[in-house]
């Protein structure tokens, strides 16, 4: 259950509703919340201390996401992973990164070089059992491209419709594979440095194509978390 295992808090100051729908979407996605958990907004809302209202909206924007069934009278229940959806979010997300890295790559600006190259260096000291936090840094790795890229509207597109995609990666995220995505992080940036967009854009789609590597072999070992389709 959310009160046996939430540790974050609602944040004053800041609007209650978006703090809300990420603190679920959070631990959805880590696992935290398990598919067929059954939540309230009563629940929710007298763990994170806040009005059913905006549990309410939450649970609307994680259900248009597919990471919860809404269910009239009946509550709301986490879903299963989508292997379908993981796919076809995939399949759009290379398409559109692809397309971003050679802009950056055209460009090949000082500035963008020199801060992709420190958010690598970040990414380096983060402890490998840390897998949020590496997560947090990939995910800040590809937002800067799509900004300088001219393109951050491409970025939120991207994060509308990635969220079973983002449940598989934190399943996948190991010692041996933030090893081999830092190095796929560092060809990416050497490539843009080198004002090379055809290599760019190889060290791009190679990237995000790792997780079909991982899928099956993850689809097989939590066999429980997954919907079992496509």
């Amino acid at each position: 259950m959310l009160a046996a295992r939430s540790a974050r808090v609602v944040a004053l100051g800041e609007t209650v509703g978006p703090q809300v729908y990420r603190i679920l979407r959070e631990q959805i996605i880590q696992a935290e919340l398990l598919p067929g958990e059954r939540l309230s907004e009563s629940d929710v809302a007298k763990v994170l201390s806040v009005s059913r209202q905006p549990v309410r909206e939450a649970f609307i924007k994680l259900s248009e996401e597919g990471l919860v069934h809404v269910l009239p009278q009946r509550g709301t229940i986490v879903t299963k992973i989508s292997v379908a959806s993981v796919m076809n979010v995939r399949f759009v997300r290379e398409a559109i990164e692809a397309d971003i890295v050679r802009l950056v790559a055209d460009r090949h600006e000082t500035d963008t070089i020199t801060e992709l190259r420190r958010q690598i260096a970040e990414q380096k000291k983060v402890p490998h059992d840390d897998r949020s936090a590496f997560l947090r840094l990939d995910e800040l790795f590809h937002h800067t491209l799509a900004a300088a890229a001219g393109n951050a509207y491409a970025w939120s597109v991207i994060e509308s419709v990635k969220a079973q995609m983002d449940r598989v990666r934190f399943l996948s995220v190991d010692d041996m594979q933030i090893n081999r995505l830092i190095d796929q992080h560092e060809r990416i940036v050497d490539a843009i440095a080198a004002g090379d967009k055809t290599a760019a854009e190889e060290a791009l789609r190679q990237h995000l194509r790792e997780i079909l590597n991982s899928l099956p072999e993850i689809a097989r070992a939590r066999a429980e978390l997954f919907d079992g389709a496509g």
